[in-house]
């Protein structure tokens, strides 16, 4: 449906990607994957026309309608919530508008011919079934039926986020061009949006850094690394195996071409003079000629070396809570909370969007206080903590990097600071660049510097993994795996909770589950994975107004 041929982008001297030739086809979903900067973002751009290929040449049919993320919610603020997400469908949404114009002009003048017109789009596009199917998206994100009818001003950022995917969702693309779409879901809308795409019919190409989606969801991956992009058949997990392989059978290669021409040389050294073996020489001479060697190009994908490590251990309880409750207002978002962890847990935080995830750990760290209850951390215990929000911690001043990191650690010399900067891919002169100027990214690789060298024996991650690449996420839990320390986080990316959670913590609109165990054994137990989200939601939904009930 979509072809590319010989396509490439160059900003200046800098080549993002060229010689890309490749063909995205109907029923196929894509995950386009690579390093930050690499050119994922351009590509889709190109894709949509928002941005033009320096060469080469792209196809897309005239009449196929491509659903892209639009970021501006604020063109809608004042609008029902549901016409919002049907006006996606722009087709059947203007002869909607159009029809309830003639309507209301009727008693001066009533045009039946286009009135007639007009239906007959609407029942041809299914048109009296559009808000039904907006609104069963909208629940699939994770926004209730009691709110659609609100103007979508009304809602968070995030959930206003939901609302313009929703609008996408719903437009009947022949094509889905999503950048990181599982940004701002919790991990039961993520499970929707993956029972949606399996069922899509056109073609889904999708950035995403959450590795657990791209094994479910894509059918290839989409791989922009070497200054191209190649596509590998299968999910995630198949691709990394694929280009593994594919990149050691050409080293191989290369080594065995280099072995050849080492030979060669040998001999021609041994025997350059010797009379009776000249010929032969002269020979192992041409041979050398013919031997060509490939040269690789260097990967864009670089791997932060995060470190954590800790002062000294704490006493063997490092928090207890004790009856927490928190509300905003009318909105209780935390009630009774009472859970310990002990020296040593890994403990992931889970629970639906709006539930109290952040709220809580910034209790525990004392940002916010509780209504109810008490935060009691336990002997020789040093939090270290990131939130989800960067530009909390980081600031936004003309501060260079090594000064705002040395601020962390004044006993150490400049050498220790740029090490450190270093280790988190700020090496040379990178490290002069201003904290203003930071990417959500680059604030988070800063951020888990300053872990590094203020050493806490408690770590307490907001959604860690919020910016990162796929290969800084997974240089994370490698980091995090070698710290003896406790680690206590929230985040919706199931791999990431599965790689490191020992103890899961699910806060529900019921109450709090706690399980010892790993997140894949949690479902195992819970039964979840094999619930349908929206049955999920519902139930959610039920229990939070019973509770309601019951407290009035």
């Amino acid at each position: 449906m979509i072809s590319l041929s010989n396509l490439a982008k160059y900003y200046g001297d800098r080549v993002l990607f060229e010689n890309v030739s490749l063909q995205f086809n109907r029923g196929e979903r894509y995950g386009v994957v690579g390093a930050n900067g690499c050119g994922k973002s351009t590509l889709l751009r190109i894709l949509t026309g928002e941005e033009s290929a320096s060469d080469g040449d792209l196809s897309i049919p005239k009449r196929a309608v491509l659903g892209v993320l639009d970021q501006d919610h604020f063109q809608y603020e004042d609008e029902r919530i549901v016409d919002v997400v049907m006006m996606g469908n722009k087709p059947l949404w203007a002869a909607m508008a159009e029809k309830e114009k003639i309507l209301a002009a009727a008693e001066e003048f009533f045009d039946g011919d286009r009135y007639s017109e007009l239906e007959d789009i609407i029942i041809q596009g299914d048109g009296y079934g559009l808000e039904a199917r907006a609104g069963e998206i909208l629940e699939g994100l994770g926004i209730a039926t009691a709110v659609h009818e609100e103007a979508l001003s009304t809602l968070s950022g995030g959930f206003k986020l939901r609302v313009l995917l929703a609008q996408v969702l719903a437009s009947d693309p022949d094509a889905l061009l999503l950048d990181e779409p599982t940004n701002h879901l919790d991990i039961l809308s993520i499970r929707w949006l993956e029972q949606f795409l399996e069922s899509y019919r056109g073609v889904a190409i999708l950035i995403s850094h959450d590795h657990r989606f791209l094994d479910t969801v894509a059918s290839s991956i989409v791989d922009v690394d070497y200054e191209t992009i190649k596509a590998y058949p299968g999910n995630y997990a198949h691709f990394t195996r694929a280009k593994r392989e594919e990149r050691e059978r050409r080293e191989a290669e290369i080594a065995k071409r280099e072995s050849e021409i080492a030979d060669h040389k040998a001999f021609v050294e041994r025997f350059r003079a010797k009379a009776s073996k000249a010929r032969q020489a002269q020979s192992k001479l041409k041979a050398i000629d013919r031997i060509e060697i490939e040269t690789l190009p260097e990967s864009s994908r670089r791997y932060p070396k995060f470190n954590f490590s800790q002062k000294r251990p704490s006493g063997k309880q490092v928090i207890e809570l004790k009856g927490i409750t928190k509300a905003f207002g009318d909105n209780v978002v935390l009630e009774g909370v009472d859970f310990a962890v002990q020296r040593g847990e890994r403990v992931a935080v889970i629970g639906p969007n709006g539930i109290g995830k952040s709220t809580l750990l910034k209790i525990m760290v004392g940002d916010v206080e509780a209504d109810r209850g008490s935060a009691e951390w336990g002997y020789e215990t040093w939090p270290g903590y990131v939130a989800q929000d960067h530009k909390e911690q980081i600031g936004s001043d003309r501060q260079s990097l090594d000064d705002w990191l040395a601020r962390f650690c004044p006993q150490q010399g400049i050498g220790f600071v740029k090490g450190h900067l270093a280790a988190v891919l700020f090496s040379g002169d990178e490290s002069k660049k201003k904290i203003e100027a930071l990417s959500g990214g680059e604030a988070a690789r800063m951020l888990f510097a300053r872990q590094a060298v203020e050493k806490p024996n408690v770590l307490i991650l907001d959604e860690p993994t919020n910016h990162l690449d796929l290969e800084a996420i997974e240089a994370l839990v490698t980091a995090i795996n070698a710290f003896e320390g406790t680690l206590i986080f929230v985040s919706h990316d199931r791999w990431f909770v599965n790689e490191l959670a020992t103890r899961i913590i699910e806060i529900t609109p019921e109450g709090v589950h706690d399980f010892n165990g790993r997140y894949d054994e949690y479902l195992a137990r819970a039964g979840e994975d094999h619930l349908d989200a929206q049955e999920v939601l519902r139930r959610a939904r039920e229990s939070k107004r019973a509770a309601r009930g019951k407290s009035a």
